[in-house]
């Protein structure tokens, strides 16, 4: 697996750095994997507990003014957990330990005095066995230095309980929404018995289940952190490739979102009504357009539940390096506790957008202008011949998508399918449009266009060739020519151009982008192109003054063409 990696042993703290570049207010502590608020460092001075020290530390920071500080942290490749979420109304500082290994006790300790002041500090610790004894252990230590420090253990994981031989519940990306409302709790200004409390009561009522897809592979030595068969999937599976509780046949996105969803309510019943904060997390190999796809169907499953989803969070909170897989947490909501999740933040990985989301109805697409230009007769022949050769293409679906793998977007078969199955077209075709044409309003990407533009031409009957004179301010001089042709006005420009009749254009539209106007002519000099001989006498009338037509070729000579330019005024 080829990774962005220098060094395995300086991943960390380069990956730190890099943060730190690009989050306001975060600064790193010299030396160390610690990430903190800038504005929030005290260290360096006295605790000021009784022994009438100085109560201000290094930076300036007033131990006596500062709020309760939050703490957490743990392995690193959970990204961007922890330090991600330092910032005001969230994290204070994060301690990070190496991949997937949980800090040390003394950078713990180092953290924990960088930023603690007299209203002491919280410290919020995923349910691991490392990150519980070191945390653990560090907070002791602090405390026996004078720090006032809480602790509060998450482990919002259901896939394995307490009573099992396992380790019991894992701390997953519920610890997440703990830092929030914990956060926002602590910048009103609240203690720290109060912010503790709060913290303990969200981290009980979590929940959540995930489900991994394809495993993440360690930085510098390539491993994968678990394996498993392509058509498999797990239920249960730890952060950190931790055996999950059962194996099954991967299956559609909605039969996921209602296993992940029956299983979260089996474990925390809930009465009908109930408000929740619905948050759908990415472990790190996801990409968005499927959370998405998970989050609607989450979302829709929660409602039939009876319960009300009153905020919905969507995003790689916690992650597992790029593993392939998601999780979803379902947190019953206490009073007070929507205006903690709105509450502002300068982290820039909290997923909510500042407040609850209004949902509205989808918005009818608008009908075509009644004044539409007249599509003309459609052609028998050539519709049958175009229905003929789309049938083609979508029968060899699969082999033009592969063809269109080495060239293109690997999207050729597809998009033609999407564009005639049943109920896809958005809206009538027009009498002129051949099955082919219907397919405009489907089917995208390069083809979809080529369709768009060349179908409703070939199907497009050409009027009658006038043999009189126009008249109006651009008059037509039409000599003896060796090919059919007729006079056609330009709508933007009035003037009068000569056309092949071998070569049949729909009428020209007013305000029609240059690249979806007719071609130039090729230019061929073959004497076999029947619209060469009409050139010495073919002319436009451009305000009076008679200028030679470009040669037409014939449908067939497979020269290519060039676009006629915006101010040519038309087709020539």
């Amino acid at each position: 697996m080829k990774k962005f990696v220098n060094d395995a042993d300086t991943f960390v703290r380069e990956s730190l750095e890099g943060l730190v570049l690009t989050q306001p207010g975060l600064a790193l502590l010299e030396g160390r994997t610690i990430a903190v608020q800038a504005d929030r460092v005290v260290s360096g001075h006295d605790v000021g507990h009784g022994s009438g020290g100085d109560t201000r530390g290094s930076s300036g920071a007033d131990r006596e003014a500062v709020p309760v500080a939050l703490i957490s942290g743990g392995g690193a490749g959970h990204e961007p957990a922890h330090a991600g979420f330092v910032g005001e109304g969230m994290l204070t500082a994060a301690v990070s330990g190496g991949v997937f290994a949980s800090p040390s006790v003394d950078a713990v300790l180092d953290g924990i005095r960088a930023v603690t002041g007299s209203a002491g500090a919280l410290l919020i610790v995923k349910s691991y066995t490392g990150d519980r004894l070191n945390f653990g252990l560090a907070a002791q230590l602090a405390q026996d230095e004078g720090y006032a420090v809480e602790t509060v253990v998450v482990g919002d994981d259901i896939a394995l309980g307490d009573a099992d031989t396992h380790a019991g519940a894992r701390g997953l990306a519920g610890t997440v929404l703990v830092h929030k409302i914990a956060g926002a709790l602590a910048a009103s200004g609240a203690d720290l018995a109060e912010v503790t409390e709060r913290a303990r009561s969200v981290a009980g009522r979590l929940a959540t289940m995930g489900v991994a897809l394809r495993p993440g592979t360690m930085p510098g030595s390539g491993e994968a952190t678990f394996e498993i068969d392509e058509d498999r999937i797990e239920l249960g599976l730890g952060i950190h490739g931790e055996s999950g509780v059962e194996r099954v046949p991967h299956r559609p996105a909605d039969e996921l979102a209602a296993e992940l969803v029956d299983r979260v309510l089996a474990a925390r019943p809930l009465d009908d009504g109930a408000r929740v904060a619905l948050l759908v997390n990415g472990l790190g190999g996801t990409p968005p357009a499927e959370l998405s796809v998970l989050t609607r169907a989450a979302h829709r499953l929660l409602g039939q539940r009876g319960l009300r989803v009153e905020r919905t969070y969507q995003g790689s909170v916690m992650t597992s390096l790029e593993m392939a897989g998601a999780s979803v947490t379902v947190l019953p909501l206490e009073e007070g506790e929507t205006e903690l999740l709105d509450a502002p933040t300068s982290s820039l990985a909290w997923p909510g957008g500042g407040g609850p989301v209004e949902r509205h109805d989808d918005v009818p697409v608008p009908e075509a202008t009644a004044d539409a230009a007249d599509p003309g007769e459609p052609d028998p022949q050539v519709r049958a011949a175009v229905d003929a050769a789309c049938q083609a293409v979508l029968d060899d679906e699969s082999r033009l998508t592969e063809l269109d793998q080495v060239v293109g977007t690997a999207t050729w078969g597809r998009r033609w399918r999407a564009g005639r199955e049943p109920g896809r077209r958005t809206r009538p075709t027009a009498p002129r449009h051949t099955s082919c044409g219907s397919c405009r309003p489907a089917a995208g990407g390069p083809s979809g266009g080529r369709a768009a533009r060349c179908m409703p031409r070939a199907s497009w009957r050409p009027p009658r060739r006038s043999r009189t004179a126009p008249t109006g301010p651009a008059p037509s001089r039409r000599g003896s020519t060796g090919s059919r042709s007729w006079a056609v006005p330009s709508p933007a420009t009035g003037r009068w151009s000569t056309r092949c009749a071998l070569r049949p254009t729909p009428p020209p539209t007013a305000g029609r982008p240059s690249w979806l106007r007719p071609s130039r002519g090729c230019g061929a000099r073959s004497r076999a192109c029947p619209a060469r001989a009409g050139r010495a006498m073919s002319v436009r009338a451009v305000r009076g003054t008679p200028t030679p037509a470009p040669r037409r070729s014939s449908p067939g000579c497979g020269r290519s063409a060039r676009p006629v330019e915006p101010d040519s005024g038309g087709p020539r």
